[in-house]
């Protein structure tokens, strides 16, 4: 329904819409959205209480769901008791230096194939987009013998070598150059900027968003990733990373659950710092990400 304006000049029908009223001070689905997330918080919670407990508490039955006396010195025992600072300070190592590298070596690729015309660049790109449906499994055990033949076994160089790029990533980054405007790129070759110039100063602007995407993506799954350095760091201790660490906590005979719940809090620190200051640019980047024109 609308009314007349009462702001309108007289011998004019100005119009406007009438606001629909509203019964909910917020949106409906937020009645859906609220228990969902206290859904989804409910184990991120349980390890809460749990690196604040007792190893006896831990195994109590029924579960506690307070334990009394908050034993924040579990976190202290963690790293007192362990090499954490050296499993961190190797887990971050091997995640800036693979996310840095994705970040220059997938741009570089993925703008050659968006923007430039060369002989085999369909199927190239083609049988690059296979290897993304090649299970880990399957590559594996050759990896690991290139990695052994190149002498980075129980290093950290085994961790990073073979991740410099990934194939995950020249797909994202090639898809978002390709709804650049090509016209902004055509207007700085006509003044005579080059095609690296180009891309540091026009289409690395304007990929923010993706960038970021890729960058929190490529952080998380080196952070958090266990099988390759289980398989290639095999007896060099100082070598670990955080989640082969994390696994020392756990026996044959006995698992100190606490302490385990302690060092996972800690470890997910700089994800959830690294998620909160890229979060802008990430969730723009997955929303524009398929967008043409």
């Amino acid at each position: 329904l609308t009314r007349p304006d009462p702001r309108s000049l007289p011998g004019e029908t100005g119009m406007v819409e009438r606001p629909r009223r509203r019964f909910m001070p917020f949106d409906p689905w937020h009645l859906f959205l609220a228990p969902l997330a206290v859904v989804m918080l409910l184990p991120l919670m349980w390890m809460v209480v749990t690196s604040l407990e007792t190893q006896a508490q831990t195994f109590h039955f029924p579960p506690i769901l307070w334990p009394g006396t908050l034993r924040f010195e579990n976190y202290a025992n963690v790293i007192r008791e362990s090499e954490f600072g050296t499993w961190f300070w190797n887990t971050t190592v091997v995640t800036v230096t693979i996310v840095l590298s994705n970040l220059v070596l997938c741009t570089l690729a993925a703008y050659a194939f968006a923007r430039i015309r060369f002989l085999g660049r369909g199927v190239i790109y083609f049988v690059l987009l296979a290897t993304l449906m090649v299970p880990l499994q399957v590559v594996l055990i050759p990896t690991f013998l290139i990695v052994k033949d190149l002498g980075l076994l129980d290093r950290l160089g085994a961790l990073i070598v073979p991740h410099l790029a990934s194939v995950f990533g020249i797909f994202m980054l090639t898809q978002f150059f390709r709804t650049l405007p090509i016209e902004l790129e055509e207007a700085a070759r006509i003044d005579g900027a080059s095609r690296l110039s180009i891309l540091v100063r026009i289409v690395v602007p304007l990929s923010l968003p993706a960038l970021a995407t890729l960058a929190v993506i490529q952080f998380m799954w080196t952070w958090n990733e266990f099988l390759w350095p289980l398989v290639t760091i095999l007896t060099n201790q100082s070598a670990f990373t955080l989640q082969l660490g994390l696994a020392t906590f756990q026996g044959a005979h006995q698992s100190q659950w606490h302490f385990v719940a302690a060092a996972n809090l800690m470890s997910m620190v700089p994800i959830l710092v690294l998620f909160l200051l890229a979060q802008r640019y990430f969730v723009r980047g997955i929303a524009t990400q398929g967008l043409k024109g």
